[in-house]
């Protein structure tokens, strides 16, 4: 095999000449699957691209889109990174890229383009990339973050979606296969089904097609509801990574003090590792690699409160360093609020757009680093309501406040508000529209120092 292939021996991952490597990077989230609070729109990403589509035409819906695709992850980026000490990068992709829902089964080798470019990037400084699925066909969850307009998981439910999946990762493999700078395969991120039945057939039959192709790589498992829960996983199987997400409710936008009050539930630096230990467990008891794919905290803008937020990371990466841990901080580039670097105010993408994300901030229309309440005079009589009528309503995963808040600010508000977003393109000539994608470029960023400081030493 290459040299740098990486494999697991016992609970660390060691490249070919057997040299420990602990993987340490963000993901490069909001890129290949679009997400709301990073580029600023609303709602989906389907949703917000067939707006786009309707203001702006077909061609230049996809030149614009190619263009903020190409500026927003370059080699700029990855020089940054790998400046900076860092090792790996976490590529959160869509199926959409890879396969048109007209057409399933059948791969859009250009959809590659811009994964390869990663990938390529990477590797020629010294940085290694995760393949990870962010979105599959029919929603392997209930939210935006995969690309699901609605609430309902339906990709459990239809063996087709499986199918098609099935194929998209035998294609991925084989295509990777003899790449040694990618780190892995991350089958499918945050599945989550309420029967706590489905996930665990399902990665049997999809990881024996994946190893059928590629049988060198690391694969690497998300647990099931938001890659919490392990438990149903059985004993491991080589080159089989779990890979949990540890993010900390003191630490999102509707969090309380840290220490502190959060959700009714004090939280504190021993209560953060506690979650760590649980969400471990199941690699711990197996003596396998403990992967954390995706944790940190929203940063506020005030002082204040961030100061706490950064308090959290702090913590937080002290216990991935104490247990061995590798690591891919969310996330890398945005607007502001969490990327290790960000769009600057002066750009014209912010200058054109802040004050519609303030809008969308004020109405709570996405769940990423908002109060999730947004208009309290209307949001509130809406579950008192169903708490009243409906005291026994406990939906999976997150409970009723969650369940209200998704389909009445993240749908019903969120919808309207992907229509507002593509207006605001309307009237706009080509290199106005230019403008716009090149502000995501590095050389239109600033670097978050205190927060690439602290990963950088984690």
């Amino acid at each position: 095999m290459p040299d740098r292939f990486l494999s697991a021996r016992g609970d660390q991952l060691v490249d070919a000449a057997g040299e420990v490597v602990r993987l340490r990077g963000p993901n490069i989230g909001g890129w290949l699957l679009m997400e709301n609070f990073v580029t600023g729109f609303a709602a989906n990403e389907s949703t917000m691209r067939a707006q786009v589509r309707r203001v702006l035409g077909e061609d230049r819906a996809e030149r614009f889109f190619e263009r903020l695709l190409t500026a927003f992850f370059a080699e700029p980026d990855v020089a940054f990174l790998a400046e900076r000490g860092f090792n790996a990068i976490r590529v959160n992709v869509s199926y959409r890229h890879l396969e048109d829902d007209a057409r399933p089964f059948e791969v859009r080798e250009d959809g590659f383009r811009h994964l390869d470019r990663a990938v390529e990037l990477g590797a020629a400084h010294g940085i290694y990339t995760m393949v990870d699925l962010h979105a599959l066909p029919g929603y392997q969850n209930q939210d935006w973050h995969s690309d699901n307009p609605t609430h309902v998981d339906t990709f459990w439910d239809h063996p087709h979606f499986q199918d098609r999946v099935v194929h998209l990762w035998e294609v991925i493999a084989d295509r990777y296969k003899d790449q040694p700078w990618v780190s892995g395969y991350n089958l499918v991120n945050e599945p989550a089904d309420a029967t706590r039945q489905r996930v665990g057939p399902f990665y049997d039959r999809l990881l024996a097609a994946v190893r059928a192709v590629d049988p060198h790589h690391l694969v690497f498992l998300d647990g099931n509801t938001y890659s919490t829960e392990f438990e149903f996983f059985g004993e491991p199987q080589e080159g089989v990574v779990y890979a949990l997400h540890d993010y900390v409710t003191s630490g999102f936008g509707r969090g309380g003090p840290y220490p502190g009050v959060t959700d009714g539930t004090w939280v504190d630096r021993d209560v953060v590792e506690e979650k760590f230990l649980q969400r471990s467990a199941h690699a711990r008891r197996t003596g396998t690699p403990i992967m954390v794919s995706e944790f940190s905290p929203i940063y506020t803008g005030d002082e204040a409160r961030d100061v706490q937020r950064r308090q959290i990371l702090a913590d937080q990466l002290e216990i991935y360093t104490r247990h061995g841990a590798s690591w891919q901080s969310w996330m890398y580039k945005d607007l502001g609020r969490q990327g290790m670097v960000g769009v600057r105010p002066d750009t014209p993408y912010r200058t054109r757009f802040d004050p519609f994300v303030a809008k969308k901030d004020r109405l709570a229309a996405d769940a990423w680093g908002s109060d999730e309440v947004g208009p309290r005079a209307v949001t509130q009589p809406v579950q008192d309501l169903v708490a009243r009528e409906f005291p026994d309503f406990d939906p999976y995963p997150f409970g009723r406040f969650h369940f209200v808040r998704r389909l009445l600010l993240n749908i019903a508000v969120a919808e309207p508000m992907a229509q507002e977003y593509a207006e605001l393109l309307r009237g706009l000539d080509d290199s106005e529209l230019d403008a716009l994608a090149d502000s995501f470029a590095f050389a239109s960023c600033q670097v978050r120092e205190s927060l690439v400081a602290q990963l950088a030493a984690g």
